[in-house]
């Protein structure tokens, strides 16, 4: 069993700052592409960053230029920093992994159960 946890949520005023970290345990191995979604109320889930095991990176367009993603493999963790932050972008932030690679076989697409995060004045 793969586990992901997500920390850093929280309320923001517009134009702040907020990091999050994921941090996935379970014997883990190896991690190929780790990805960070989001949803609003009444939305479906989006992506909104991910980046494969070489540190290559992809954004949804409404982030560009405002959020990065980075990752520490040794710490089997992925960060999504985000920078002037929206009413827009409050949400609930979770962490996905594409395939998990333990010392008991691999895992594909491993979610963690969120985070809420919150832009408002």
């Amino acid at each position: 069993q793969v586990q992901l946890v997500e920390s850093g949520g929280g309320l923001v005023q517009p134009g702040g700052s907020l990091t999050l970290s994921c941090a996935a345990s379970g014997s883990i191995l190896s991690i190929s592409t780790m990805n960070w979604y989001r949803q609003a109320p009444g939305k479906q889930r989006e992506l909104v960053a991910g980046i494969n095991s070489r540190g290559s990176t992809n954004f949804a367009d409404s982030v560009k230029g405002r959020f990065t993603i980075s990752r520490d493999n040794a710490k089997n963790t992925v960060y999504l920093q985000m920078n002037s932050l929206s009413p827009e972008d409050t949400a609930i932030y979770f962490c996905n992994a594409h395939t998990v690679v333990t010392t008991r076989g691999y895992f594909d697409d491993s979610w963690g159960l969120g985070t809420q995060v919150t832009v408002s004045s």
